[in-house]
């Protein structure tokens, strides 16, 4: 259980990792927090965006589209390996997931199976969307691993955690694919690599 870092703190964090920021207008203050808490965070939720491009993909990632208002990350993590930060604070990514996978993480032990949506997953988690098309064959450059590589071992190294505190959507919610593309289980041997 971890208060949420500052945002300041979450910058310095990144970049302190070695990572390129774009600050995307007034992402310190864009978020969700008057539909419901932010806190105590528990872990690193990682994502694809199902979008092309990374302009409109950092646009649809600030504002939403209908029926899912933004932000819906806080950092979209693009093919070249920059991180655009978008919003700070309680933001519509992770959705209803399952309880025991919330334990799980907190206790950074080995996941359950995905089989209930009970669990307000936008108040405990940290997102990255990554530009990607989640179809299986759009590629995902060495540059864009190794962002979110460092991205999720940047607010694990903050916080004290280790990599079992990384998850994916697709382990969260059931129903859900993404990441698709990359496993979840080489993901975190890397970042329990880069915390050594």
């Amino acid at each position: 259980m971890a208060t949420p870092m500052s945002a300041d703190s979450f910058l310095y964090a990144l970049r302190d990792e070695g990572l390129t920021v774009v600050q995307v207008g007034d992402w310190r203050n864009h978020n969700r927090n008057h539909k419901g808490p932010w806190g105590p965070v528990h872990g690193v939720m990682i994502h694809h965006t199902a979008t092309r491009g990374t302009a409109d993909t950092v646009r649809i990632c600030r504002d939403g589209y209908e029926g899912l208002p933004g932000p819906l990350c806080h950092g979209v993590i693009a093919k070249d390996g920059k991180v655009h930060l978008v919003g700070y604070g309680r933001a519509n990514h992770a959705g209803l997931g399952d309880d025991d996978v919330l334990r799980a993480v907190i206790a950074e032990k080995a996941l359950p199976p995905d089989d209930e949506a009970n669990t307000d997953g936008n108040r405990h988690f940290y997102g990255f969307e990554c530009e990607n098309l989640g179809d299986g064959r759009d590629p995902w450059p060495e540059a864009q691993l190794l962002a979110i590589e460092k991205a999720a071992a940047a607010v694990c190294r903050r916080h004290g955690w280790n990599a079992r505190s990384v998850i994916g959507h697709l382990e969260w919610q059931p129903g859900k694919i993404d990441p698709r593309g990359f496993t979840m289980n080489a993901m975190r041997a890397r970042i329990t690599e880069r915390l050594k």
